[in-house]
């Protein structure tokens, strides 16, 4: 018996990656009638790049999940409690490189781009060595404090002994400041357009750290023994990422003969700046739970706080929209590509409003559910607060990522004391709204910050790009035909497996 098959053309069946991001590079009516293009090499750096700060995502998240339950496993709760106390402090020591780290990595990528090595191995050494000398200086401080203070009485700290408090901040704060200098040699990576490389690694080497934290706790050992493994493994984690940026970056140099003062002072006001975010974030985040708590009470800031934080979860994705175009944005600002830096900030902010408006769809549908079994049903879950808070996520996440575009070219100086201004505002509005409202205008308050940030950053990135409001927008709104529906749809009748006749 003959069998006749019909054959089927796979390629007209299925929509294939290169196929979507070549589509996600043109434009049509929003770009005024020109099509907007970008080179393979940086869509694989998009591509890589995305995938590379998922996977820090899931490793922070893994930690995160693992490391509760590991510990109160091995740990009474008293001492797990007190480890959580003490291993905060050392965080606030990442304020010392004061956004030296960043702001060289923006400028080694701008110079890269333009060929000019010479300026990026003068700004790297000389930052490395600035960071250096903040790192002593600071820790001949925190010495000195931690020996005349009584740090376990300041902290009220009963399971883990004086003696032993002070060592896990020395080992701890160790490892955050030898963690400014990960920051520059990752900076360095993303200079010669292998940041995705830079990220990955630094990704195995805190799931690394944290795997090694876990061997002395699981046999038994205490908070000393843990903080001087985990610190250990950091700084081997920080010696090996020096030696593959070495072996890897040819231009790389670990020394001074390069490095100059003119080159730190000109480089401090860019840093200083950028020193306004993460207060800014602290005024958004603690300034504002604060007023609702002078305002509302203790009670009322429990459901507050539990329902931002579902709303919170889109902002995740959000950043990782963020860290992927930035370095792209600083490579196509600094070779006068006008273009290319228009195309990467339309697609940027509509990759960013879809992402998180998929995320507030799912929170408006699942979040009271999730709220309510994450509180084991002690916070009742309120819709409407959740969707009030959820529209402050959309606002945000356009000004958020249009704002890279400042921040990666080294222009976000007026951008911070804009920022630091607008949630100091918001923190007052709040209080004045939570008085009147109750929690539902706590939340709405939240909504100035991010108007203001949108008149601000949205004209001033559209100012470095060239590009036009209506232009903008409308970009926005423009999807490839292979993203339509109807094309999708017939792709999917054309695709359906061929009868078999006998």
């Amino acid at each position: 018996m003959d069998e006749k098959v019909a054959a089927v053309d796979r390629s007209d069946a299925v929509v294939s990656v290169p196929e979507i991001w070549d589509s996600l590079t043109l434009y049509g009516p929003a770009a005024e009638g020109k099509g907007d293009h970008v080179d393979s090499a940086t869509k694989r750096r998009l591509v890589l790049g995305l995938i590379s700060n998922w996977i820090s995502r899931m490793a922070s998240s893994v930690i995160q999940l693992v490391q509760v339950p590991f510990f109160l496993h091995f740990w009474s709760e008293p001492v797990f409690g007190d480890w959580l106390i003490v291993s905060a402090i050392p965080s606030y020591l990442s304020f010392s490189n004061i956004g030296f780290g960043t702001v060289a990595g923006n400028e080694m990528t701008m110079a890269e781009a333009r060929g000019d090595r010479a300026t990026s191995l003068r700004v790297f050494q000389s930052c490395w060595w600035l960071i250096v000398s903040v790192m002593l200086i600071t820790a001949v401080i925190v010495a000195a404090a931690l020996m005349f203070l009584p740090v376990g009485k300041l902290l009220n700290v009963h399971a883990i002994s004086s003696s032993d408090t002070r060592w896990v901040i020395v080992y701890l704060g160790c490892s955050v400041l030898l963690g400014q200098l990960e920051q520059l040699l990752q900076s360095a990576y993303r200079a010669i357009g292998r940041y995705p490389y830079g990220s990955f690694v630094k990704s195995c080497m805190s799931l690394g750290a944290f795997g090694a934290m876990l061997i002395p706790v699981g046999m038994g050992y205490g908070p000393r023994t843990t903080a001087l493994v985990f610190a250990s493994a950091n700084v081997s984690g920080t010696l090996m990422l020096a030696l593959l940026v070495r072996r890897d970056i040819s231009w790389v140099r670990f020394g001074w003969h390069y490095a100059e003062f003119r080159e730190i002072k000109r480089l401090a006001p860019l840093a200083f700046a950028f020193m306004g975010f993460p207060l800014g974030n602290a005024l958004n985040l603690q300034g504002t739970m604060q007023a609702v708590s002078y305002a509302l009470g203790p009670i009322a800031v429990v459901v507050f706080a539990t329902a931002r934080t579902v709303s919170r979860v889109a902002l995740q994705m959000v950043q990782m929209i963020n860290a992927t175009f930035e370095p792209e944005f600083s490579r196509s600002f600094a070779i006068e590509d006008t273009e290319l830096v228009r195309t990467l900030h339309r697609r940027a902010c509509q990759m960013a409003l879809i992402i998180a408006a998929g995320v507030v769809l799912v929170m408006v549908m699942g979040g009271p559910y999730l709220l309510h079994h994450w509180t084991q049903g002690k916070v009742p879950p309120s819709r409407p607060l959740l969707m009030v808070l959820l529209t402050v996520v959309i606002f945000y996440s356009l000004w958020s990522t249009s704002s890279g575009l400042l921040a990666a070219t080294n222009q976000h100086k007026r951008l911070a004391a804009v920022y630091l201004g607008a949630t100091g505002a918001t923190v007052l509005i709040t209080f004045a709204m939570a008085k009147s409202y109750g929690l539902y205008g706590a939340a709405a308050s939240l909504l100035v910050s991010e108007f203001l940030m949108n008149l601000y950053v949205l004209p001033a990135s559209l100012r470095i790009a060239q590009d036009t409001l209506p232009a903008f927008l409308g970009s926005l709104f423009t999807f490839p035909d292979e993203l339509r529906a109807g094309t999708l749809l017939r792709r999917v009748r054309r695709g359906r497996p061929a009868t078999i006749e006998g």
